[in-house]
């Protein structure tokens, strides 16, 4: 069996030697991961195909096609058999053979083109062919100008190709043929999406995580990458990296006017990847924004954000609706990891500002201290994505405790702006505030002694920090999760 495999077009209206510089960056794609299908499928080409040759008989089609299907810069595979030419009557039975009942009931028109020298025609292969199909099927007829079906038949020197089932690809450009970026990834719908429609695009990517939560929400973060390598990007190899951002945003909540937090936590994770991306020779940065989605994400606010930057932000989504984006992800495989991935919200304004003001934003970084962002940049985690699921992080489970005993300490984890306004009060348990950002620093002081239960509204701070300080050794540590 062989496969016929056409570029996407865009590719064909490139200058030739671009055109032949993609081209080889597809055959390389496609020659490393079908080599991981059978090491004998040997993969050929020209400047306007691919030619795929599958041995015979080890059941190789099927996967093949769902490889081929994923493989970016491919716009349509087609099945086709190859045979050597015997006699045209050998033509025609091998063509009855493959279509006769696709056209039963329908049109057909018989295509033939024939390369080298012969004793016949393409017009004696179109005939003889159809004369046979009309004879044994139930077709409705011949028809040349868009019949249902086409029967494709290539005569080439002794061999003949009886073209088959059409399959679409994903489009778009080989990967590796244009530049690297950096991708920041939080696991949701929109990153997730923004990723695959890049690599679509032929653009390798790394992806940067910005931990705010804990090994819980790095655990999914990692499931989602590891996903979408292995299924569009794994021809090309690339990094996961990981900035612990806790520091930060404890920053941000103590130096900024709470109506900016969501637009200076968005600059400071421009400015890191800024320098992150530098380091991993890209040449531009990656966000699933879409203009309008939330307050920081107004046209006002993304100009305000893109200034702490100098590199290029790509913004892939910045015209689609949130049904559009779902819709995507759910092509992809990544709508169930999003639809699962527990939403951080800590660094969320009552009244956010939604026409931020540069200077104002800037004074009010200048109120931060610096070294939490150099920190956090310092003590980044990098790790090859082929390596993800074999790296020692997965989130240790906490115990969810609906009604707490009597000498159970809570500590109410949410901001002070939230716990003022809606303050958890117990009859039978002490109840200390200790917020989220500060947690690190206070749990040391905690008796080892009493059991402390983490609370939050939506539960899901309070579950990501207690996993973090359990897999730090803090045993004493578990959920209040009322209702639960």
């Amino acid at each position: 069996m062989k496969l016929l495999i056409r570029p996407a077009p865009e590719v064909a209206i490139k200058s030739k030697p671009v055109r032949r510089q993609q081209m080889k960056h597809l055959r390389q794609n496609i020659r490393k991961l079908l080599a991981r299908l059978d090491h004998d499928i040997t993969v050929e080409g020209s400047w306007d195909r691919v030619d795929v040759h599958l041995p015979d008989d080890r059941g190789l089609l099927s996967p093949a096609l769902d490889e081929l299907g994923r493989i970016p810069g491919i716009s349509t595979i087609q099945e086709i058999s190859v045979y050597p030419l015997v006699s045209l009557e050998d033509v025609a039975e091998k063509a009855l053979a493959a279509f006769g009942r696709r056209v039963e009931g329908k049109t057909f028109a018989v295509r033939a083109r024939r390369i080298g020298s012969h004793d016949f025609t393409s017009n004696d292969v179109q005939r003889l062919v159809g004369s046979v199909l009309m004879a044994n099927t139930g077709a409705s007829g011949v028809r040349l100008k868009d019949p249902d079906v086409e029967v494709r038949i290539d005569v080439r020197e002794d061999q003949y190709h009886l073209s088959h089932r059409k399959h679409q690809g994903a489009g778009g450009y080989p990967l590796g043929s244009v530049e690297s970026v950096m991708t920041l990834i939080s696991g949701g719908y929109d990153s997730s999406v923004a990723a695959y429609l890049m690599m679509r695009r032929g653009l390798r990517s790394h992806f940067l995580f910005f931990s705010l939560g804990g090994q819980a929400h790095e655990v999914g973060v990692r499931q989602v990458v590891s996903h979408l390598w292995n299924r569009y990007g794994s021809s090309h190899s690339a990094k996961f990296i990981s900035v612990p951002f806790e520091g930060v945003v404890a920053e941000i909540m103590r130096s900024v006017n709470h109506r900016h937090w969501g637009v200076v936590l968005k600059r400071q994770m421009l400015k890191a990847a800024s320098e992150i991306g530098a380091v991993n020779n890209v040449a531009g940065l990656v966000t699933g924004d879409a203009v309008a989605q939330v307050s920081s994400q107004t046209m006002t606010n993304l100009n305000v954000v893109d200034r702490a930057s100098n590199e290029v932000v790509l913004r892939p989504l910045i015209a689609m609706d949130k049904q559009q984006i779902i819709r995507i992800a759910a092509e992809i495989g990544t709508e169930s990891y999003a639809r699962n991935m527990p939403e951080y919200c800590g660094v969320i304004s009552q009244k956010p500002a939604t026409r931020a003001k540069l200077d104002r934003v800037e004074a009010d970084e200048a109120l931060m201290d610096p070294t939490a962002l150099r920190r956090a940049i310092d003590e980044r985690r990098e790790t090859p994505v082929a390596d993800l699921m074999n790296t020692e992080l997965t989130p240790d489970a906490v115990e969810l405790v609906s009604t707490p005993d009597v000498d159970d300490v809570i500590i109410d984890v949410r901001h002070p702006d939230e716990e003022e306004r809606s303050p958890l009060v117990l009859t039978n348990n002490e109840v200390i505030n200790i917020p989220f950002y500060e947690l690190n620093q206070q749990v040391e002081a905690l008796s080892q002694d009493r059991q402390y239960l983490l609370y939050c509204a939506r539960g899901t701070m309070s579950r990501m920090h207690a996993g973090h300080l359990k897999a730090e050794g803090h045993d004493n540590i578990k959920v209040y999760a009322p209702g639960h």
